[in-house]
């Protein structure tokens, strides 16, 4: 092995002294000020390869594989990085692009023997494998050197060992990509092909929404010219859930795809005059379904058939356009076209119509009083034609069906009105999109996937979420063949992802006796082999509660954990307990409803605002019975909030222990009283 690294540095400085260089010539040509357009493509492209080279500068790879092509003589050192590096000469890669084909052997090959294969754009290509190997660089230094396979040799668990190295890493306030680490299973998903909607179950832990944002990469890579980032966009549960997962995709060249709510994003679609009142916590599931969408879509049927006045057109005596004509254009050639677009080419056919005939008879008016009176009587009939918007529909709808009056609009009803705007006005062409991801996407009403259907070119989606973290009851989807049997036939596929590579193996047995109940034939998470601290159940006097979270925070921090969340279930109690953590001069953030960053360090949130989101360690600070009675609502937040912690858990009660706890197995965690 000590010849190993030091052939792995002697290559390593090579590489990085071409980097440099490279940088050097990319800096010193002047950018190209004209307006040639072969100039401009080549400047932007040198552009991009500086940027790409200053990005991958620290890093520029993390794997090897060895690989000989069947019919080649030739075994090929693979170097897998984030960014492909071209060498001196047009054949010479010194770093291959982890999103090219044949950087796909680097993740799917799994040592069952030494054959291998992956698909080219000119087909399969077969091969055998003489070695797989792992590289840490950090800060342009060669720290770590795992060979986690060799042909002929006993490869008894590198590739875990190697694994379970990076998952022990402490984390930061952001979310990390996962390049080096991709498992088969992730990879598989990442390269799906972009015209299907594949939707992801996936367990706390297994990588989902990396994988989702590793797949964005992925398709602008393969589909390049294709697919523009600008055109892709990722709907996140909240603001801060943005802000967490916000340096992976500039990290993967891939920094233009939009990211946001669907709650601001569709706010956008609604003219000004269609706002009304926003209420967030506005509950209103019912207006979420497909059943509720489809008797929307009865009623804007008989509002259609009753959309064209039933009189006929007279710009003048002996001139009539019949309702019947009027009807056919409506009804017939332009039936194809959103209601309010129609009306206004109605009009137009209409108003051509009598400019022509009135032109045949344009001598017999030489002061133009016919015309004026034309052009009068043309207001007046395209007046009597409604003037539709969305919010004023929706207003009728519901007092028709409902006998509600609409005051306030919360998240259930941004669906129902966007879909009637789609009826009115259509989707423009820059309003598609050439890719959706739809994390947390067990939150997500049906009706919202089926009215972003219109807004996808190719019902392109990545949807991915954990159907036993759907905590807010009666929403939302409880089983994925709700969304899958939204698309034709064979457009859609089904993925899961079980096994959990964030937290310990004691913190996920731990939460799996949790949940184990309320699983409804949903299969439970399964830890890697990463063994930790045993959970903790801290049982204190209710004087001692806040003092003892205070005193587990200082242990916690003691020990090496740079992030530590302090959760509890209700907003008052966090407030409460917010202020007591910064008495006792712990600084401390709060996420509540107003906060849109996170910063690391420690922090003391709710469980629900902190979803998809992970830290070194938890403390839940409220694990009594009061506050996690035993009914599948309570387990479901409950197992959220203990997934949060990669490496530590702690549970802290001052009342009767949470019977959600009482049941889970004794052995998987320690009982202190304080």
């Amino acid at each position: 092995m000590e010849d190993a690294i030091r052939s792995e540095r002697s290559r390593l400085r090579e590489v990085l002294d071409f980097i440099d260089q490279r940088i050097e010539q990319l800096s010193n040509i002047p950018a190209y000020r004209g307006k040639d357009p072969v100039e401009i493509a080549l400047d932007e492209k040198r552009r991009r390869e500086w940027g790409q080279l200053r990005r991958t500068s620290s890093q520029p790879y993390f794997g090897r594989l060895d690989f000989r092509e069947d019919g080649s003589d030739h075994v090929s050192p693979l170097y897998i990085g984030k960014f492909g590096i071209q060498g001196d000469r047009p054949d010479e890669l010194l770093v291959i692009d982890w999103r090219a084909p044949v950087a796909s052997l680097f993740y799917s090959f799994g040592g069952q023997g030494d054959r291998a294969e992956y698909l080219s754009p000119d087909g399969p290509v077969e091969g055998t494998v003489y070695l797989k190997r792992n590289l840490v660089i950090r800060q342009r230094e060669l720290e770590r050197v795992v060979d986690t396979w060799v042909r002929g040799g006993d490869n008894l668990g590198a590739a875990d060992e190697f694994l379970l190295y990076r998952l022990g890493e402490s984390k930061d306030h952001r979310l990390r990509d996962i390049v080096s680490t991709i498992q088969s299973e992730q990879d598989r998903i990442i390269r799906a092909e972009r015209d299907k909607a594949l939707v992801i179950q996936g367990v706390p832990g297994s990588g989902k929404t990396t994988v989702a944002l590793h797949r964005l990469a992925y398709l602008l890579y393969r589909y390049t010219g294709q697919m523009r980032p600008d055109r892709m966009v990722i709907f996140a549960p909240n603001r801060m859930f943005l802000e967490y997962i916000s340096d992976v995709l500039p990290e993967l060249g891939a920094g233009d795809v939009r990211q946001t709510t669907f709650e601001e994003w569709a706010l956008e679609r609604l003219e000004e005059k269609d706002r009304i009142p926003w209420a967030p916590h506005l509950s209103a599931p019912w207006r979420g379904t497909i059943g509720f969408l489809r008797e929307l879509d009865a009623f804007l049927d008989r509002t259609e058939e009753m959309f064209v006045p039933d009189i006929p057109f007279v710009p003048w005596n002996g001139a009539k356009l019949s309702r019947e004509d009027i009807h056919r254009l409506h009804d017939e050639e332009y039936r194809h076209e959103p209601l309010m677009k129609r009306k206004d080419r109605i009009h137009a056919r209409v108003r051509r119509w009598m400019e022509g005939l009135y032109k045949e008879i344009s001598d017999t008016d030489p002061r133009g009083i016919i015309r004026k009176e034309a052009r009068k009587r043309f207001s007046a009939w395209a007046r009597s034609w409604p003037s539709h918007t969305p919010l004023k529909l929706y207003r009728r709808f519901l007092k028709e069906t409902e006998n509600v009056r609409l005051r306030e609009a919360g998240p259930d009803d941004l669906a129902p009105l966007l879909r009637i705007r789609q009826r009115l006005y259509g989707v423009a062409s820059e309003e598609r999109f050439e890719h959706v991801v739809v994390d947390e996407a067990q939150d997500f009403s049906p009706a919202r996937f089926e009215v972003l259907k219109a807004y996808s070119r190719m019902a392109s989606f990545t949807i991915l979420g954990d159907l036993l973290q759907n905590i807010r009851s009666g929403r939302g989807i409880a089983d994925w063949n709700e969304v899958i049997d939204l698309f034709d036939e064979g457009k859609a596929s089904y993925h899961e992802l079980n096994r959990s590579y964030r937290s310990t193996m004691e913190i996920i047995r731990f939460a799996a006796g949790i949940i184990e109940p309320y699983r409804r034939g949903i299969r439970p998470p399964v830890p890697v082999f990463r063994s930790g601290d045993p959970v903790r159940v801290v049982k204190v006097t209710p004087e001692r509660r806040r003092e003892t979270v205070r005193e587990e925070i200082r242990r916690l921090t003691a020990s090496g954990s740079k992030t530590v969340l302090v959760a509890v279930r209700s907003e008052e109690e966090a407030l409460r307990l917010h202020q007591t953590l910064r008495e006792y001069g712990i600084q401390a953030g709060l996420l509540d409803q107003t906060q849109e960053g996170y910063t690391g360090g420690i922090s003391v949130s709710t469980v629900d605002r902190v979803k998809g989101m992970e830290f070194d360690a938890v403390v839940l600070a409220d694990a009594d019975a009061a506050d996690w009675p035993d009914d599948e609502s309570s387990a479901r937040l409950l197992y959220v909030g203990v997934t949060r912690a990669l490496h530590r858990l702690v549970l802290v009660t001052s009342g009767d222990l949470s019977p959600l706890v009482e049941r889970v197995d004794p052995t998987l965690y320690e009982s202190v009283t304080d």
